[in-house]
């Protein structure tokens, strides 16, 4: 069995992701297994998380896993004046593979460089957020019944946000349109318009949102101004509230639309919005449990084939 580290959707081949959305798919069918029954997962939180960290533990732990770790790095020696490397080094001690999430962009790919163990990464700063991706893909695909030749709607903090940075490289195989929607101050960065268009990808840039200018979505992908990126308050406060979706700019909508969010939401997304059949970012979130099993077999050398011919399902309600 091979062991893979899970940092980064760019490395992964268009072949890869389908094989992974595959898996997802048979994990949920069936969540409930023993295929890592006797391994140890170690889940480093490094900053706050909450769909991020219990989907990843309720992953290890469906699939018979058990799970230790931090939610807070308070409680860790690093507060003591423990070097990330040294945390890596000592926690592959007691686990079999590592899902961590750090402020620091690079963290986890720095952490692959030294592990003897596989490393998931859990979010990097405003970087990358891998595992978010494959679920949103997940539920791309799940929705549309493809991922190729949508046009996708990226609304929000597209300069902080990593789960869209992400879901740009992931696209590259399936021949999107984007739609950047952002205030100037929080939009696409430039690196990323420059991957776009080494990739051939096409996307246009606004800065209105209404119900004109998203009649064409096929996904709606809303983000929260993230406070926590910003080290002008003033800023923040001037941009937070920038885009707000409602039943109202739906009304337009096409029929095949889903909203997604990675979530938490603020007041980006109303709550009318919720009862709105064009919602669909619950399900989203829940899509993410499938994923992380999907990551979790595929960093510890399970296969496809072993999955589909698992003898270790456990009948559940779920």
């Amino acid at each position: 069995m091979e062991n893979h580290h899970f940092v980064t959707i760019a490395d992964l081949s268009k072949e890869k992701i389908m094989y992974l959305l595959e898996m997802a798919h048979e994990f949920e069918n069936h969540p409930d297994r023993e295929l890592l029954k006797g391994k140890v997962v170690a889940t480093l939180f490094f900053e706050p998380s909450t769909r991020t960290q219990l989907s990843f533990q309720t992953a290890a732990n469906r699939l018979g896993a058990r799970v230790i770790g931090f939610s807070d790095a308070k409680t860790s020696s690093t507060t003591k004046g423990e070097t990330l490397k040294d945390t890596i080094l000592m926690v592959s001690n007691y686990a079999d593979v590592i899902a961590m999430r750090h402020h620091i962009e690079g963290a986890a790919q720095y952490a692959s460089e030294i592990a003897p163990i596989p490393i998931i990464n859990a979010g990097d700063g405003a970087h990358m957020h891998p595992s978010q991706c494959l679920l949103d893909l997940y539920s791309i695909q799940k929705t549309q019944g493809t991922l190729e030749n949508l046009n996708i709607y990226l609304v929000g903090d597209l300069k902080y946000g990593r789960t869209v940075h992400s879901l740009i490289t992931a696209m590259r195989h399936f021949n999107p349109t984007f739609h950047f929607i952002a205030p100037k101050e929080l939009a696409m960065p430039n690196e990323y318009k420059l991957y776009c268009k080494k990739h051939g990808i096409k996307y246009v840039e606004h800065t209105a949102f209404n119900e004109k200018i998203i009649a064409d979505a096929d996904i709606l992908y809303m983000t929260r101004v993230q406070k926590e990126r910003f080290s002008d308050l003033m800023e923040y406060e001037r941009v937070k509230n920038t885009y707000r979706l409602t039943n109202e700019t739906l009304k337009n909508a096409k029929p095949n639309l889903k909203v997604m969010h990675p979530l938490p939401r603020v007041n980006e997304i109303a709550y009318e919005v919720d009862e709105n059949p064009h919602a669909y970012y619950i399900q989203q979130a829940k899509n993410g449990l499938y994923a992380r099993e999907a990551i979790f077999s595929y960093c510890l050398g399970i296969t496809l084939d072993d999955v589909k011919n698992d003898k270790t399902i456990i009948t559940s309600k779920f």
